[in-house]
């Protein structure tokens, strides 16, 4: 494991992109989105930001160590993600048991937008959706999908 974390080290050295550090969302209402990221999709509040008033402007989750989901106040126009949008089209959050994840996700009361299914890259993946319609892809990355595949070739560990 040391020297995979070594190679890896040198493989990021000097990339602009080394991760991928947050995405943003911007909510109608914070605390609401907050309490489906956390209650339905198991997230951790990582911390708050406020404005000099002490108004609350920003809400971290933490998803994984040095990724994080920023929740943003004060949305007040809902940008509809259409099949032909250009930008941002949803989130995906990994899992390592599709099955769990659906089940949890539904047990929640979280809604369910597509059952499981196998993608086109033979990943699995089921849909949900957060409080303000923000699509999201829940995916499970077996060893056959082609990103794991693509995972193992960046990490030099095989085919």
């Amino acid at each position: 494991m040391k020297n995979e974390n070594a190679d890896l080290k040198k493989r990021l050295e000097g990339k602009i992109a080394a991760g991928l550090s947050h995405i943003a969302v911007r909510t109608s209402d914070i605390e609401k989105s907050v309490r489906f990221y956390t209650e339905v999709l198991g997230m951790e509040e990582a911390f708050r930001l406020h404005r000099d008033d002490g108004s609350l402007t920003t809400v971290y989750l933490i998803i994984a160590p040095g990724q994080y989901l920023e929740l943003f106040t004060g949305g007040k126009q809902k940008t509809e993600i259409l099949p032909d949008s250009i930008g941002m089209c949803h989130i995906c959050l990994m899992t390592e048991d599709i099955d769990r994840s659906y089940q949890a996700v539904a047990a929640k009361g979280g809604p369910i937008d597509r059952e499981i299914r196998r993608g086109y890259s033979r990943c699995i993946m089921f849909w949900t959706h957060d409080p303000d319609g923000t699509p999201i892809e829940i995916m499970q990355m077996p060893p056959e999908s082609m990103q794991a595949q693509a995972d193992r070739r960046f990490l030099g560990t095989g085919e």
